[in-house]
């Protein structure tokens, strides 16, 4: 994650949901300020949430319009009921050329397919699984150019190394050990403003004069 922040500057930076101990994911963060903003779903313990800069409905955020210059979702949008309207919010707050990273687990993945046998989702509290192509089209749909898409997380959803929400994995590459597929992905986004350049219309000449007759447009040739 660190890796993906090294280009991230501005002023505010501000993750979106709780995943992991406070500074796991903004231990590379190299704005002047960060904040977190906790959700209000079950999913997320009061221990968590106590760990938040603010809480409030992810969907409303009390923040003003191109107010942030990066934001982070990790893992957010499947917790959600409705994780378009949070994206939308999302781009509401971030300004101009800011920069979006978005955490997700991969459908066709082993993590994939225990979630889809488990009622409940997994990891516990999870609703549905986005595809990266999903969210990239989400993404240009809103005007984002999407510059870098990455695979993580080589462990199987099984076991005491399996992450959870407020624990994510330290087994994130893949290895002679880990020959695991990837159960996530990374991708990451910059926000594009296009001017618009005004066209003025040309403006039809009217025909001078001469003496008291007009200046014909065009020459007339005689047979």
């Amino acid at each position: 994650m660190s890796e993906a922040l090294d280009d991230v500057f501005g002023w505010e930076l501000l993750q979106v949901g709780i995943w992991g101990p406070r500074e796991q994911i903004l231990s590379g963060c190299r704005t002047r300020r960060h904040a977190i903003v906790a959700g209000r779903r079950s999913a997320e313990s009061d221990i968590q949430r106590a760990q938040a800069d603010i809480t409030a409905r992810l969907s409303q955020l009390p923040i003003a319009n191109g107010a942030i210059d990066a934001v982070i979702l990790p893992h957010t949008l499947e917790f959600e009921t409705d994780p378009y309207a949070v994206v939308r919010e999302v781009d509401r707050v971030l300004a101009g050329e800011g920069q979006l990273i978005v955490l997700g687990f991969k459908p066709l993945s082993l993590w994939g397919f225990r979630s889809r046998a488990i009622s409940r989702g997994y990891p516990p509290g999870l609703k549905r699984m986005l595809g990266a192509r999903r969210i990239a089209d989400w993404l240009e749909l809103l005007g984002y150019d999407v510059s870098l898409t990455r695979n993580y997380l080589f462990t199987p959803p099984w076991g005491s190394t399996a992450p959870r929400p407020g624990q994510p994995s330290s087994l994130l590459r893949r290895g002679f050990l880990k020959p695991w597929p990837a159960g996530a992905y990374l991708i990451k986004a910059r926000k594009r403003v296009y001017t618009l350049t005004p066209i003025r219309p040309k403006l039809r000449t009217q025909p001078q004069p001469i003496g008291g007759l007009v200046k014909p447009t065009t020459s007339r040739h005689s047979n």
